[in-house]
């Protein structure tokens, strides 16, 4: 760290800044997020993109009592720098570190924590509405973007921001992504509004001329302000956000701070709802990123000089598999469409959507419109598959109860990012999905221990004529315990890899082959294990696992959900309902928010390694 940045202490340097220091300190920032993203990993062009943004608000704004409430969260690390954290910056999304998200408890300018998209506006108006009740006297700023904009909550929280007419700032930041390139109409008309700004010089040149007229200028002003004809009518078609209620202001140049400056003062002197229109660069200052921003929304540590990632898997991903796979079955069958929200690259669809266009729908960050999107194409006789992540899925949670569930419609949910996802934390794993799908009535739930499996459970489902969720890790996709001999996918079927008669593990998914290490470890120590590869949460293999309680004093579960709801309590009530005698130990992942880290080190954290696991057999004494 050099230059301004490393005199800056606190805000209070920040509003003594010379506009020349402004840009001295964007310039340092930006070079400090460069080189510790590049070595951490983390969410390199969204964060580039709002540098001056974010300078521009805090030279603005109080965040000692101002209200900044960013969307999404992770374009928050210039706000982390200013506001006290420059000196453990390095550690962010580190196991220990500071968090890739604001954190409540890591710093009182953290005012909300957030890391889905599409929340600051109802949170805001949430703040602002509280400050009212309590008469009390401060800004509220949400700060969202355009891609954000695509979710219909965000609509929600403007309609009823506009309607309260209580002072509420909206900035747009508007960089035509969210994470691959933006969808839909509102993303259309803000490209209107983007590429004609002609309408804001003509109406600041109008406000100027009325106002400067004597003694009846303001008034003509406010007149035609209020006007349905006013001149904003002629240049923007519809003023959208002004007819929510909102005043709108912009677009300005995100990269401009003393225009930013300029209108985010405008817009605190405003009483009631402003929208202010940012245009800002995703990836801006570094070339690589600003080419790809796709590829460095969210990056691996990379070559600073090339933009290569220092970490090339040896083996395709998971994701990689599936979009394969759904080529292949597209390729076959004209019913097979595939749906996105907004996430074409980052689920492995990147290849099916240039094979297959008219197949492919991406809804943008809407997960709940693409969850009964896939239900209406599947009432009409095509086969969808949702490739979702995950947390992303908990959002669409009531259509898949309502709209696919209780119609039994063969949707297929391919549920990426499933357990322990690393550094990006508590909001991006996907810990909680056999919990809250495997209470639904009518819904299978499937894991695949390897490649192989999940090709073969991605077959099975083309065919399989009712609601299926698949979920499978993030990471490489390869094959293991190749060695043994391996069997077709039959509904709610197990599958034996090793019978032995005095332990039993039950195990799904990636925890396979760690149930695999762990039956190693007992065998030598001159315990008989049986291994069993559950494959299906639901329906379980309720005959062989009934088999499989006759015969031994122990039976063990892993997963990686969290206990409660999980596979573990699915085997816990049909052991408890056939009165089995025996011990049950259930290896899944704790009833807390886990933070971020590698994956390796929860993992280890949380006892759910070899060596962990083995450690709590033994407390049993074995």
């Amino acid at each position: 760290m050099s230059g301004i940045l490393s005199r800056y202490n606190d805000l209070r340097d920040l509003k003594k800044m010379s506009d020349e220091e402004l840009l001295l300190l964007a310039k340092d920032i930006r070079k400090t997020i460069i080189d510790v993203v590049s070595k951490n990993g983390g969410h390199l062009a969204s964060n580039l993109g709002v540098v001056e943004l974010t300078i521009a608000l805090h030279k603005v704004f109080n965040s000692d009592m101002d209200k900044i409430i960013w969307d999404v969260g992770h374009q928050a690390y210039t706000h982390k720098i200013l506001t006290g954290r420059k000196d453990v910056f390095h550690t962010i999304r580190k196991y220990k570190g500071i968090s890739g998200f604001p954190k409540r408890k890591e710093s009182s300018h953290d005012i909300f924590e957030v890391g889905h998209s599409s929340t600051s506006i109802s949170a805001g108006l949430g703040y602002a509405l509280a400050r009212d009740i309590k008469n009390e006297e401060y800004n509220v700023v949400s700060v969202i973007g355009d891609g954000a904009m695509t979710a219909g909550m965000a609509f929600e929280a403007l309609n009823h921001a506009g309607d309260t007419g209580t002072r509420l700032i909206v900035v747009l930041n508007d960089n035509e992504m969210s994470i691959s390139q933006n969808v839909g109409g509102l993303s259309q008309y803000l490209n209107k509004i983007r590429t004609a700004p002609t309408y804001y010089k003509v109406k600041e040149d109008v406000e100027a001329i009325l106002n400067n007229i004597p003694g009846i200028g303001k008034q003509v002003f406010k007149t035609a302000e209020r006007a349905k004809d006013s001149v904003k009518y002629f240049f923007v078609p519809g003023m959208f956000f002004e007819d929510l209620g909102f005043k709108y202001l912009g677009p300005i140049d995100g990269h401009n701070i003393n225009d930013m400056v300029r209108e985010l003062e405008r817009a605190k002197k405003i009483d009631g709802p402003v929208l202010v229109h940012v245009i800002t660069k995703k990836g801006k200052g570094y070339k690589p990123a600003e080419l790809n921003p796709d590829k460095f929304h969210g990056s691996s540590p990379f070559e600073i000089s090339t933009g290569m990632s220092l970490e090339q898997p040896q083996n395709p991903t998971f994701s990689d598999v599936l979009g394969d796979t759904l080529i292949n079955l597209a390729d076959k069958d004209d019913r097979v469409v595939a749906i996105t929200a907004a996430m074409p690259e980052g689920t492995g669809l990147g290849k099916y959507r240039k094979k297959h266009k008219s197949r492919f729908f991406d809804v943008g960050i809407a997960e709940q419109h693409g969850v009964t999107l896939a239900a209406g194409l599947a009432s009409n006789n095509m086969k969808p598959y949702f490739v979702v992540y995950s947390s992303f899925l908990q959002r669409g949670y009531d259509q898949v109860l309502h709209d696919v569930c209780i119609q039994n419609l063969p949707v297929v949910f391919a549920i990426d990012r499933a357990g322990l996802v690393g550094s990006d934390g508590e909001t991006h794993h996907g810990a909680f999905d056999l919990s809250y799908l495997s209470h639904i009535p009518n819904m299978t739930i499937m894991a695949p221990r390897d490649k192989t499996e999940f090709i073969q459970m991605l077959e099975f489902s083309k065919d399989y004529n009712g609601p299926l969720a698949i979920r499978y890790p993030r990471g490489e996709c390869y094959d293991i315990l190749d060695r043994i001999k391996r069997t077709g996918i039959e509904l709610g079927k197990a599958e034996v890899l090793s019978w032995g008669k005095d332990i039993a593990i039950l195990a799904i998914g990636k925890m396979v082959k760690t149930g695999y290490e762990v039956a190693e470890e007992l065998n030598k120590k001159g315990n008989s294990i049986t291994l069993i590869n559950g494959r299906f949460i639901k329906p379980l293999d309720e005959e062989l696992i009934k088999e499989v309680a006759q015969n031994h004093s122990l039976i063990i579960t892993l997963e990686d959900n969290v206990k409660t709801g999980g596979y573990g309590s699915c085997v816990n009530d049909l052991l408890i309902e056939n009165s089995y005698k025996g011990q049950i130990m259930n290896i899944a992942l704790p009833d807390v928010f886990i933070e971020h880290g590698s994956i390796d080190q929860l993992f280890k954290q949380y006892h759910m390694d070899t060596t962990g696991i083995l450690d709590s057999i033994y407390k049993k004494n074995l």
